[in-house]
């Protein structure tokens, strides 16, 4: 059983490490092609896109799209359902295998939650990232501004300043100003994308002085300083909540291990609760204690944006 139980923790472990690192390898292979390859000479990339193509005609698949380009990964649809479905299949068998069968659909959900988290995780971290560099890219428009550029260029001037995620927003920002769009819609596009109240500040900050003029220079310094003072803050924050977080999550995984010592002590224990109504009612009001806990540690430990 302890073996069991070793190979399920490996795995959901790979499971993950190995969807993020897929993600990111396969958005640096689709912007490899993008620049060398033409579309019609790519192969499989062309056969993925045509599934994607069939996965967007859908109003659920139009939502993954977004989030996974929210979340900055550029893998396409089909290839992030087939990865969820195969990663769901492997935590189902291993549950089903190690405690009861019964339990497959639980890991089938096991498998997607994770997927869903692996996205979440990584649109936190792009948003978060950028709301780190939010500070330096106020200094560099007010930079750029009081130098006597437009704020249109100024933006043109932080793509080549500032470093990732920011390059990439604002050079997206740039581009559809450059195609016709207003200042106003390719700002709330970038603000929709990356949602904080540290980008609405700076950026109803730039739009309102687009509109009307004004100390725009001023402006920005004062933004930079606050927004560095709030970075700082939201630091500190996150510092105090760490050990809350873990401790929770420890809670969690105790719980869990807890079945598989019952199992591992007398084989098909776990199977035999599940098969009995007792068993289950048991079951359920401790799944949802533990997942009420989680909830709560997470809404009141949540640093808003």
């Amino acid at each position: 059983m302890l073996a069991i139980l070793t190979a399920l923790a490996l795995s959901l472990a790979i499971f993950y490490v190995g969807l993020r690192e897929m993600l990111l390898a396969d958005r640096d292979q689709r912007r490899r092609e993008a620049a060398v390859v033409p579309d019609e000479q790519r192969g499989n990339g062309l056969r993925w896109r045509t599934l994607d193509r069939q996965l967007l005609r859908t109003p659920w698949g139009q939502r993954l799209a977004a989030a996974l380009e929210m979340s900055g990964l550029t893998l396409g649809p089909a290839r992030f359902v087939l990865s969820t479905l195969a990663g769901s299949l492997l935590v189902g068998l291993l549950l089903g295998r190690s405690l009861s069968w019964l339990l497959f659909p639980l890991g089938l959900l096991i498998g997607v939650q994770a997927a869903r988290f692996v996205v979440r995780r990584a649109r936190n971290r792009r948003r978060e990232a950028f709301i780190a560099q939010m500070p330096e890219l106020a200094r560099t428009l007010s930079n750029a501004t009081s130098a006597g550029l437009s704020i249109r260029t100024a933006l043109a001037l932080a793509v080549e300043e500032l470093a990732d995620p920011a390059r990439s927003e604002i050079r997206q920002v740039s581009e559809q100003i450059n195609l016709g769009a207003s200042l106003e819609s390719a700002l709330t596009s970038l603000e929709r994308r990356l949602p904080s109240r540290e980008s609405a500040i700076l950026i109803s900050t730039l739009v309102v002085s687009a509109r009307s003029g004004g100390g725009l220079v001023t402006a920005l310094r004062d933004i930079a300083g606050t927004l560095e003072t709030r970075k700082e803050t939201r630091r500190e924050i996150r510092t105090v909540y760490a050990q809350t977080l873990a401790t929770a999550y420890a809670v969690l995984a105790m719980g869990v291990g807890v079945l598989f010592v019952m199992d591992s002590a007398q084989e098909g224990t776990v199977d035999t609760m599940l098969r009995e109504p007792l068993g289950q009612i048991a079951l359920i009001i401790a799944g949802a204690i533990y997942t009420g806990g989680m909830l709560v540690i997470r809404r009141m430990t949540r640093v808003g944006y």
